[in-house]
This record gives C-alpha cells, sequence and structure tokens, in this order.
C-alpha cells in the first residue's frame, strides 16, 4: 500500500550542481527512493572534475584525463542529468529556469552551486599568475614551473576565507617536492602570501602551528596577514594593504570567492554573503530548499565559519538526502548534520598528514592533527580512485 502511493504521488527532486555534494545526493536519493521519484541534477560542465587532485596535476603528478568523469554516467543509475547555465532560482515556488527558458518544478531543491572564484575582484591578479583551483589555471602553472630554472615562486591567498583551507599549504610543499627533485631548490625560492592570520586558522592555534612547522622545516617562508590589493603583471610585484611589496617568477593563487551570480539573484543569500541554512539540517528558510558545500555560510560559535570543504559538502549531502528520502517515503529516522569533517595534508615526497574532528564543538572545534607519513599519502591516493571509480 504504501509503495502504490509513492508511485500515484511521484515526487521531482532538483539538484542544482555536479559537484561533490550533487553527485552524492542524487546518489543517495536514488538508493533511498522507488523508481517513480525523478531526481534531476543539473550542471554546465558536461564533466565532473575531482578538484583534490589539481594539486597532484600542478606539479605534474595526474593528467586531466584522470581526474575527470562525464556525469552522463549518472543516467546509468536512474539519475536525470541536464547540461545547461542555471538562469533564475525561484526557492519560493521552488522553481529552476535554465538557459533558453526551459524551467523545471520541484518538490525538494537542493542548491549544491558552490562558490564563483572571483579573480577579477582583484587588479590585474588574473593576468599575472594561475589560478589552480581551475582546471586551466592548475595546467598552465604545471607547464610554467617546469620550465622554470631559477627565481621566486609565491603561492597567494587573495583573501581571508576560501574553500579547501589546506590546499595553498599543501601546494606550496609539493611545488618545494618538485623543485627539489630536480634539483633546482637551490635556485628557488618559495613563498606563501596569506590574508588569513594564521594556516587553517579555524582549527586551532595548535594546528595552525604544526603547518607552520611543516613549511618552515621545507625553508618556505609563510607571510600571514597579507591582503593583497594589486599586481602589476609587466614588473612581477604584488602590493599589500598593509604596505608590503613582493616579487616574484612565477604566481599560483587562490582568488576571491563569491556565490555564482544566480544564487546572490536568488533571494537565498543572508548577511554573511553566502545562504544561510539550519545547521543540522542544511534547510534553508524556504520549505523543501536545501542548501549545501560552498555556497553555505554556518556559523561557528568563534566567530569564524564552517570551513568549505568537500568533506562537509558529502556529509552534508548524505543528511539532506535522507531526510528528503524520509519525507518521502515516512521511513527511517531524521538525520542531523554533526560537524565532523577531516582532510589529508599532502607535502610532498609520498607523505601526507590527517585532520580530523569535530567543528561544531564548543566553546571551540576538536581537532586533531596526525604528523605526515606514506600511510596517510596511500589513504588520500585509495579515495582519489574509489570516487572516481564507484561515484560517476
Amino acid at each position: 500500500m504504501g509503495e502504490e502511493a509513492n508511485v500515484t504521488q511521484a515526487r521531482t527532486i532538483v539538484i542544482l550542481g555536479g559537484g561533490v555534494g550533487g553527485v552524492v545526493a542524487a546518489r543517495e536519493l536514488r538508493r533511498r527512493l522507488p523508481r517513480p521519484h525523478r531526481i534531476v541534477l543539473i550542471d554546465r560542465e558536461r564533466e565532473h572534475l575531482f578538484a583534490p587532485s589539481l594539486l597532484w596535476l600542478m606539479v605534474g603528478q595526474r593528467k586531466a584525463t584522470s581526474i575527470r568523469r562525464p556525469l552522463s554516467r549518472l543516467e546509468g543509475k536512474g539519475i536525470e542529468v541536464r547540461i545547461g547555465e542555471v538562469e533564475h532560482i525561484d526557492p519560493a515556488a521552488r522553481r529552476v529556469t535554465l538557459a533558453g527558458g526551459e524551467g523545471l518544478d520541484a518538490d525538494y531543491l537542493v542548491v549544491s552551486l558552490g562558490a564563483e572564484l572571483n579573480a577579477a575582484a582583484i587588479p590585474g591578479l588574473v593576468d599575472a599568475g594561475h589560478n589552480f583551483y581551475t582546471l586551466p589555471g592548475a595546467e598552465a602553472f604545471r607547464d610554467a614551473l617546469r620550465t622554470l630554472r631559477a627565481g621566486r615562486i609565491v603561492v597567494l591567498t587573495a583573501a581571508p576565507a576560501y574553500k579547501c583551507p589546506a590546499a595553498p599549504y599543501e601546494a606550496a610543499m609539493l611545488i618545494e617536492a618538485f623543485c627539489r627533485k630536480r634539483g633546482l631548490r637551490g635556485a628557488v625560492q618559495i613563498d606563501v602570501y596569506a590574508a588569513e592570520p594564521a594556516p587553517m586558522g579555524v582549527a586551532g592555534p595548535e594546528v595552525s602551528a604544526a603547518v607552520k612547522q611543516l613549511l618552515a622545516a621545507k625553508g618556505i617562508s609563510y607571510h600571514p596577514e597579507h591582503q593583497v590589493t594589486a599586481v602589476d603583471d609587466s614588473n612581477r610585484r604584488l602590493t599589500f594593504a598593509n604596505g608590503a611589496i613582493a616579487e616574484f617568477d612565477l604566481l599560483a593563487y587562490v582568488p576571491p570567492h563569491r556565490p555564482p551570480r544566480v544564487v546572490r539573484d536568488s533571494g537565498l543569500v543572508a548577511e554573511s554573503g553566502w545562504v544561510s541554512v539550519d545547521r543540522h539540517t542544511l534547510e534553508t528558510r524556504f520549505p523543501g530548499v536545501y542548501a549545501i558545500g560552498d555556497v553555505v555560510a554556518i556559523p561557528l560559535t568563534l566567530g569564524k565559519p564552517l570551513p568549505k570543504a568537500g568533506v562537509f559538502a558529502h556529509a552534508e549531502a548524505e543528511i539532506v538526502a535522507k531526510n528528503i528520502a524520509r519525507a518521502i517515503t515516512g521511513q527511517g529516522t531524521p538525520q542531523r548534520f554533526n560537524g565532523y569533517g577531516e582532510c589529508f595534508i599532502e607535502i610532498g615526497d609520498g607523505k601526507a598528514g590527517w585532520g580530523g574532528g569535530n567543528f561544531y564543538a564548543e566553546p571551540k572545534p576538536e581537532v586533531t592533527l596526525r604528523m605526515p607519513s606514506w600511510r596517510w599519502h596511500v589513504g588520500k591516493v585509495l579515495f582519489e580512485k574509489s570516487w572516481l571509480y564507484t561515484k560517476l
């Protein structure tokens, strides 16, 4: 009787974004809901990119073809995939409009559109350096690094908050290992200029101190609280708000982030500049509309937001999918996101560290950092392979 009701009252769940959160939500929903219920995933890109592997790609350890998978593979699992630009979101009506005018009405809407990388916010940044958070930028940096024989390499964070908080520090250490293996380390200076006051600050002072020690052990200079204001491409020079100036021969940067335009225009964005949600259910102020991953800001007690990272998008997606499935089928128990997260920290030479813990802990996050070893590196490689060969 219950299954017949589900068949006659089929629901449509629309998921915006084919990144980690979107893929996990779609798969989990499909696993939990009978086939008459539609699950539609929309993304403007035909291929899913496993972004954590861009760090390896930028130092020549991966190729683009090895870290991308067609989103169309999800269709074989009973998930509808639409490739197109989302032009408008009406959260009150749970209606999405695509480029060309096609409209989709949803019984449940999951917004997982990520963060827009806004390099143009810093004058000169686009032309002077390489945004290694994108595939073209990581590939361009790799090619430039291969031709470098001497000089100063700068890794820059152009704003205090950004997704994947460990990534710029991992990038610097992977670059150092690359130069050392090529016998160029003595001719190359590596600096990290960071807008934030400390590495991975939301994880606590112990983690920050440990990351700074890892950088120092590799001879990488660290310059915190340097907010870049302009970049001079012709003179290869960075200017900072504190009056400091730094020259470079090769620049890898993390640009400022902002929500995608369609999200900014939707009425979903709160005073934080990002989408506000219930920290445990990820539901927005609009019934039946959820937001997960990098497009969300979840404040923590210490005054900083929950970091933007794939591990959180993954966990949030599972919670949202389970709760939507429960609302439709009446089966299962309510689920709550608990703020737990973890990540690997690559340092080069086939080694990685590991950090993880409860970011919802009071009065501050309780995060543990395990020092680098080959075991954690192997763990990250296995996770990459598992994702690429089992999720898509």
